[in-house]
């Protein structure tokens, strides 16, 4: 079986790692072999935060991703993909979330938030979806789970549905946050 190559992308605080660990624990109860690595950018003062997830039937040996290789980069903000895309293999699938996030150099005008990200990257790769995450989250109750909405859409590109992503969530989320979480994948996958 070949390996399967995922990156997350996102910033401090908006759950790329839960999404991660989740997405980890999932493909384990599965049967899966999966190396995860995580690297926090100031992530608590809005840095990026990635997440590289190698799953495969076979023996994984490294969880990191080198540029060109992600089989699916999911961006939780409009800059981290393109921050990331160089990371995305030919003919690989990107899902982002229709959202910025103004760091602190913008705010204070040193910097302008770059304009066209979703325009190049729906011009140069195949298999892109787009979509506010954080606005039907929103919708659904509660912003956090937006990295839920994302999630499932990476499940249903990917082709996961077969594990028990309920069973997953309950046992990684607390109790009280887990039907939110549950509702935010499934309207995740629906939008896939």
């Amino acid at each position: 079986m070949a390996i399967n190559k995922i990156l997350l992308s996102g910033v401090g605080g908006q759950g790329t790692i839960l999404a991660a660990k989740i997405l980890s624990n999932g493909l384990l109860y599965a049967g899966y072999n999966v190396k995860m690595s995580e690297i926090h950018g100031m992530s608590q003062r809005g840095g990026s935060v990635t997440s590289h997830i190698v799953y495969s039937k076979d023996e994984v040996y490294a969880p990191v991703i080198d540029k060109g290789e992600a089989d699916i980069l999911v961006a939780f903000e409009e800059m981290e993909a393109n921050r990331w895309i160089e990371y995305l293999k030919i003919g690989g699938k990107v899902v982002i979330n229709d959202y910025q996030i103004m760091s602190i150099p913008i705010l204070v005008g040193a910097f302008e938030y770059p304009e066209g990200i979703k325009e190049y990257i729906k011009e140069n790769v195949k298999d892109c979806i787009i979509y506010d995450a954080t606005k039907i989250a929103r919708e659904l109750g509660n912003e956090k789970v937006m990295n839920m909405v994302l999630l499932g859409s990476l499940i249903k590109a990917m082709n996961l549905e077969h594990i028990s992503w309920e069973k997953v969530i309950k046992d990684n989320v607390k109790e009280q946050f887990a039907d939110i979480n549950i509702k935010a994948l499934k309207k995740g996958m629906e939008l896939v």
